[in-house]
């Protein structure tokens, strides 16, 4: 913030108050400069991802007959679960395969890309101080909520063109059906904007408000799993969830817009209802009280490990309770995979490794979700900065605690928790497939093909707490790209015949396919020594190092 952008201007004499919009001009300014790289990088993801879908199916499958065979992975029951009502899939071509199997996580993106966006610039700015420092000058009421509005809008209609353009134009899907694609994406991400500027008043943390976000987001979806999976084209519950309404306007098979009203009207009620109740709040304050504390802490918060698990409780127990669904969903999908194994590319088959098919889909599975346990854990380090940056980590080092125990404690407590990540989360898989299958033959072989992930997730872990002890301000971004690229890398490195010594660079692309293949001493030897040595290296980094200064 700079002097300039929001000088002080004294109301004229008479005028009883400032207007309540008065500087808005001013704040939508202050936050593009603020937010003109994480912006920028979100819209650009989004893009790329709509690029990348709309391109990739004409990759995998050289003409709509092979289409013919993947398209029972998602107008199966279990594949309506996961990405939505399968319209067009009885007739696929490469634009229905592309909104009936991708589209949906196309939206989830836009979706948090809305509501982190409007959090970060609403809740936080009043949870750290600044926004009250704002308020000091001549600014409106409803300036800063109508600034951060503004430009989530514009954000979401920048993304809303590059969709259209990525699969209309440059895929050459047709028009029509191309920018109800766009249209639907713009409407999900301002319904969720609605969704944010609602929250944000009533919690009194960013982490609060983004949770209960993050959880009108994830009912949307599991009702939308309970409507789709009943019927092909959706039931009467899919009707109840908000990224039901966007998927049923059906693209390139009935482009239907009017189901688009819903979102829209929805979105203008939560917008201004987040207008009403930001005027009957103080700044800093939220409309729903924070839940009063034990009147005596337990005696586990004495020590530094107690301290160290309610911090990262919550990261642990989200990430936990998503990839478990995860796991019982992709488990239940094994049968499906049986059905289509013998009409399956040969680009599909090459992922899937062996000749065991079963066996091969299984074990990819316990890798993909194995990079979601690594990304809780970017996560959880993630975490320790956010502790040192507003404070708190200061406030503990005051106490009897060394440096060392201090982030050794939390680490503990975090790798233990992705250890029981990976547990639980090949037990579901296995619990789940085996019950689809209806045979339970690979039940162990599954739970240690899950924790055989183990020494990838500690690699990428150790990597991020080492530029956490020497260059924290890198860490999280640092490993999010790890995590990106890596499942980009294991996903489609076979299919984009990426070169080796890039391949290389993929932490997961070293362990062995278990229970396909054997387990090779020599990848986890080596991944565990990298993850054991960036812990180290981190603990020394933070030891030396100013807190908060680097």
């Amino acid at each position: 913030m700079t002097a300039e952008t929001l000088s002080p201007t004294a109301p004229s004499e008479g005028s009883a108050e400032v207007a309540p919009l008065a500087r808005t001009g001013a704040m939508l300014r202050f936050m593009l400069r603020r937010d003109r790289i994480r912006l920028s990088i979100w819209v650009l993801a989004c893009g790329l991802l709509a690029m990348y879908f709309a391109n990739a199916i004409q990759l995998i499958a050289d003409d709509e007959t092979e289409l013919a065979h993947l398209a029972v992975l998602f107008n199966d029951p279990v594949g309506r679960l996961m990405t939505g009502p399968a319209f067009g899939m009885e007739q696929p071509t490469f634009e229905r395969f592309f909104s009936a199997g991708y589209v949906l996580f196309l939206y989830i993106l836009i979706a948090l890309m809305s509501f982190f966006l409007m959090i970060r610039h609403t809740r936080l700015e009043e949870q750290t101080g600044r926004a009250e420092l704002i308020r000091a000058n001549v600014v409106g009421r409803h300036a800063t909520l109508t600034a951060a509005l503004l430009l989530t809008a514009g954000a979401n209609l920048v993304v809303a063109v590059l969709v259209w353009a990525a699969s209309g134009p440059i895929a050459g899907y047709a028009s029509g059906g191309s920018a109800l694609v766009a249209a639907g994406g713009l409407c999900v991400g301002l319904l969720f904007m609605g969704v944010a500027a609602t929250t944000s008043q009533l919690s009194e943390s960013s982490r609060g408000a983004s949770a209960m976000a993050g959880a009108v987001l994830g009912l949307a979806y599991l009702i939308r799993m309970g409507g789709d999976m009943a019927e092909q084209g959706g039931s009467t519950l899919s009707w109840f969830s908000p990224l039901g309404w966007a998927q049923q306007t059906a693209p390139y098979v009935e482009d239907r817009w009017w189901p688009l009203l819903l979102p829209l009207g929805f979105a203008a009620s939560l917008v201004t209802l987040g207008f009403w109740l930001s005027a009957r709040r103080d700044v800093g304050a939220s409309l729903v009280p924070s839940r009063m504390g034990r009147a005596a802490a337990r005696p586990s918060l004495g020590t530094a490990a107690g301290m160290a698990g309610r911090g990262l409780q919550g990261v642990l127990r989200g990430w936990t309770i998503a990839l478990v669904l995860a796991a019982l969903m992709f488990g239940g999908y094994a049968q499906s995979m049986v059905d289509a194994a013998d009409g399956l590319p040969e680009e599909i088959a090459m992922i899937m490794s062996g000749d065991d098919m079963v066996l091969g889909y299984l074990a990819y599975m316990s890798l993909f979700l194995a990079l979601f346990v690594a990304a809780a854990g970017v996560s959880g380090v993630q975490l320790l900065r956010s502790e040192e940056v507003q404070g708190r980590a200061e406030f503990a080092l005051s106490l009897p605690l060394s440096r060392s125990r201090w982030l050794g404690s939390h680490l503990v407590v975090l790798l233990s928790g992705l250890v029981a990540m990976l547990l639980l989360v090949g037990l579901c898989t296995a619990a789940s497939a085996s019950a689809a299958l209806g045979d339970a033959g690979h039940f162990g072989g599954l739970l240690l093909g899950s924790l055989h992930q183990l020494p990838a997730v500690l690699a990428v872990v150790g990597l991020v707490v080492a530029l956490f002890g020497w260059l924290p301000r890198a860490g999280g971004t640092v490993g999010w790209v790890l995590i990106a690229f890596s499942g980009i890398a294991t996903n489609f490195g076979p299919l984009l015949d990426l070169p080796q010594a890039v391949l290389n660079l993929n932490p997961f692309g070293h362990l062995a396919a278990y229970p396909v293949e054997d387990p090779a001493l020599a990848p986890i030897l080596w991944l565990t020594g990298i993850g054991v040595t960036g812990i180290v290296v981190g603990m020394a980094g933070w030891r030396s190092r100013e807190i908060n200064r680097v």
